[in-house]
């Protein structure tokens, strides 16, 4: 079939097989050596963004053995798969390539299943795992031991939040109202998105001593700037980021016994399938893109990455610890050049001047990019096959 981008609101139906492929071997191409990296890690939600960096940062940079969790649709004769799909399918034929072991489960990470699975997998194939990254972003959870299931609300705190935003998909710069949570909200969200699920992983793989000595587990999450704390710290999501800071405290303790480590790391603004849905922030990305471009310190996915094994996870002394003790990668973001050059643009820009001001395309790009479009030598005119040669 020849598949092209189908965007229902914020949401992408269709991903590019060979688009896919070819944006996961351009990253894969990109990865540095590593010295003292992870030698077998797991990677939860290892299918696209961060998750994928920190899977070819640590296979193609490091030289690691990777197993990979995420929950992903397989493609039939006549529709595509999610971009993940393809993601991992080609993450794995290029470890094959290079004699690197890679394996990945397809389910809900969420669950005690999974976590099963996942153990009898090391075992068989790894006997232990030395890195933990935890990049799990999804909307839903189904607490495996009460059987409850919640939702994440991404809402503020309090007050209605009055915003400025952007419809990146027409360009209109507009204003909007959000509600704040009820209490019920802001529990489910922290359900959802703090550390609970975090801890019960590390749980169960200690429990079933599979965590090498020395092992290190890492959270990914965001804080912001300014413009974005209310929808961001000041809300639901940053009682779920508080819980997470409490998650990664316990854990700590928990690890002491094998010489271990636990950290929260506070990543960089990067668009993602959610980031378009999310009030500010797809007016804030297109501003911040373009000063930090102007600047010469825009990072992507797979940079940004590199960066934190580099400089936060690996040494034996880690730069950029904050008073709690996250890994703080978000310094070129919030750097004071560049944030006071984004609030002096803020007010000022329109649906008229957003090009200039701001980054629209850059922000579009990269959104397509997630499923596979727009990516270098691609022939989009091309027959496809969905199946991706396994059928």
């Amino acid at each position: 079939m020849i598949v092209k981008p189908r965007i229902r609101g914020f949401i992408c139906t269709t991903a590019h097989p060979t688009g896919c492929a070819a944006s996961t071997r351009a990253q894969i191409a990109r990865a540095r050596p590593l010295d003292g990296g992870p030698s077998n890690a797991l990677i939860v939600g290892a299918s696209g963004g961060y998750g994928l960096a920190s899977r070819i940062v640590s296979a193609f940079g490091a030289g690691a053995r990777t197993l990979g969790i995420s929950l992903e649709k397989a493609p039939t004769e006549r529709r595509t798969a999610t971009a993940g799909w393809y993601n991992n399918a080609a993450f794995e034929d290029a470890a094959a390539e290079r004699g690197l072991y890679a394996a990945t489960l397809d389910g809900d990470a969420f669950s005690d299943e999974m976590k099963s699975r996942a153990i009898e997998e090391i075992r068989s194939s790894l006997r232990q795992i030395d890195l933990l990254v935890y990049s799990v972003a999804a909307p839903v959870r189904r607490d495996p031991r009460t059987g409850e299931t919640f939702r994440s609300s991404i809402k503020p705190l309090g007050e209605p939040f009055h915003v400025k935003t952007l419809n990146q998909g027409t360009g209109e710069v507009h204003e909007a109202d959000l509600e704040p949570a009820t209490e019920e909200e802001t529990a489910a969200t922290v359900a959802v998105m703090g550390g609970e699920d975090w801890e019960y992983w590390i749980e169960a793989l200690d429990d079933a001593n599979v965590l090498a000595p020395g092992f290190r587990t890492v959270a990914y999450t965001y804080i912001g700037s300014e413009l974005t704390w209310p929808i961001y710290w000041q809300a639901t999501l940053g009682k779920a980021k508080e819980d997470l800071d409490r998650a990664a405290a316990a854990l700590r303790e928990r690890l002491a016994a094998l010489d271990g480590d636990a950290r929260v790391a506070v990543l960089k603004a990067v668009v993602t399938q959610a980031s378009s849905a999310i009030p500010v922030v797809p007016l804030y990305l297109s501003v911040l893109f373009r000063v930090m471009k102007d600047a010469g310190n825009h990072e992507d996915c797979l940079a940004h990455i590199d960066r934190l094994f580099r400089t936060g996870l690996y040494p034996d002394h880690p730069a950029g610890l904050d008073e709690v003790g996250r890994l703080r990668m978000d310094d070129f973001e919030l750097s004071e050049p560049v944030q006071s050059e984004v609030l002096r643009r803020w007010p000022l820009v329109t649906t008229e001047n957003i090009g200039e001001l701001g980054d629209l395309q850059g922000v579009r790009d990269d959104f397509l990019r997630i499923f596979g479009f727009g990516v270098d030598g691609v022939d989009y005119g091309a027959d496809v096959d969905p199946l991706f040669g396994r059928g």
